[in-house]
């Protein structure tokens, strides 16, 4: 296996190690939640048209936690 591909996909398992811990935190603001999904959807596409395998696995999981953490606060916010 190439070396960058394996730093980058132990970067990667690092970041989603960092979110499961997150998860467990409150929720940020729902409108934080929303820009982080916006932001992470565009970069998902962007790696995608580049060919990153890596960096697409981690913004499309990163497009999901801003989709799971909005959800979050808009469910906190009605409590």
């Amino acid at each position: 296996m190439d070396p960058v591909y394996l730093v980058g996909v132990v970067g990667a398992l690092v970041i989603v190690a960092g979110w499961a811990v997150a998860v467990r935190l409150p929720p940020p603001p729902p409108q934080l939640s929303a820009l982080y999904f916006l932001g992470s959807l565009l970069l998902t596409v962007y790696a995608v048209i580049r060919g990153d395998p890596v960096f697409t696995f981690l913004n499309a999981l990163a497009a999901v936690l801003g989709v799971v953490n909005w959800l979050r606060a808009r469910r906190a916010s009605r409590l």
